[in-house]
């Protein structure tokens, strides 16, 4: 981890700051709140991804829990959104900070100057040191357009502003190889190098309050190594804890976390795009010696290797690209697909050459 400022992704659960019963709690809020300002004052930049929209609420809608009906917890998001802001805008205003609220769909990420543009204002924001507070637009948002969970909503976030570090914050901390409710020889994990299928098997359900659960935050905290930052999974308790976090002594579970290494290597915000957010329309089949040539020796995609297309794609539009029947990565195509079945076809004689994929526009998977 680099010395000096860091840029800094911390999200929170409904769990972590709403009441049992419903509502926001001051308590957990105030702690939260603290936690981050001591981050601030000694000169690291944060983004906080807060859920607890639907579960700050949906008690003014004469709920006694969270419900169930799109309606309905669209509605609770609409009351319970302006609540959260009205609190945090309070107490970080009482610690000297200003606040800014930005909802996003998944419609903004896959747009790409959408996406683009909410790059620009977090760094705006984060470079005039105002605190951007971000949550999903639940109340526009469709199933088909949702990020899951604000678990992924902040991996994606942490991805697009190149955050050192992302902190998911929860009421437990952090991953066991059992349920320490249930087994009191369970033994607490408080490092992964990488997460496994077997790691996220170990994995629980979601809160009562919430959306996620571990096996969430696992995948989250995955996607977010995908992208080059390394995460965090754990418990506030003491208004220290993010700092402590920072040196290595956080409670929780750490994953690809190295204090003392250097600054992160994360995937640059136009390959992001490309490899996570953008519409696909299309593919193409390529042959072994090409996939080598552009997985192992970082060359751009040639004419030359390209053995099948499917799909109606124009040119500078995002297709996928296959190696025996495999998916090893994504790109902005030179050609439409019209013109690259034409080369292919057996009755044109002509030889043609030209770069389909410049290596600058293309994402393996991650």
């Amino acid at each position: 981890m680099k010395k000096g400022k860091l840029r800094l992704v911390v999200k929170v659960g409904s769990s972590s700051i709403a009441a049992a019963t419903g509502g926001v709690d001051p308590a957990k809020m105030s702690l939260l709140v603290s936690a981050i300002s001591q981050l601030r004052e000694v000169g690291h930049q944060v983004v906080l991804v807060s859920s607890g929209a639907v579960a700050s609420g949906y008690q003014s809608l004469g709920y006694q829990q969270r419900p169930r009906s799109l309606a309905a917890k669209q509605a609770a998001a609409a009351i319970g959104q302006s609540l959260l802001m009205q609190t945090y805008t309070q107490m970080f205003g009482a610690h000297n900070f200003s606040v800014a609220q930005i909802l996003l769909t998944r419609g903004d990420f896959s747009h790409k100057e959408r996406y683009q543009h909410a790059f620009s204002t977090l760094s705006l924001l984060l470079d005039k040191n105002i605190l951007p507070i971000i949550n999903e637009n639940d109340t526009v948002s469709v199933a088909e357009l949702t990020f899951g969970d604000n678990d992924m909503l902040g991996a994606l976030v942490a991805g697009l502003i190149h955050a050192d570090l992302y902190m998911i914050l929860t009421d437990t901390n952090g991953l066991y190889d059992k349920d320490p409710r249930y087994h009191a020889d369970a033994k607490h994990m408080g490092w992964l190098e990488c997460v496994t299928e077997e790691i996220e098997a170990l994995a629980g359900g979601a809160s009562q309050l919430g959306t996620g659960g571990m096996r969430s935050k696992l995948i989250a905290a995955k996607t977010a190594q995908s992208l080059g930052i390394p995460g965090f999974i754990g418990k506030l308790t003491n208004p220290t804890d993010l700092l402590d976090v920072l040196t290595g002594n956080g409670n929780g579970t750490y994953v690809n976390y190295h204090p003392e290494a250097s600054a992160t290597n994360s995937v640059p915000t136009r390959k992001q795009w490309i490899a996570l957010h953008s519409p696909i329309r299309g593919k193409i089949m390529v042959d072994s010696g090409a996939a080598e040539a552009i997985l192992e020796n970082s060359k751009s995609l040639l004419l030359a290797g390209v053995r099948d297309v499917s799909g109606m794609f124009e040119q500078g539009e995002v297709i996928e690209v296959y190696c025996e029947g495999t998916l090893i990565g994504r790109g902005i195509s030179r050609f439409t697909a019209a013109q690259l079945s034409d080369f292919l076809s057996p009755d044109n004689v002509t030889r043609h050459s030209g770069t389909v994929i410049h290596r600058d526009e293309w994402a393996p998977v991650i």
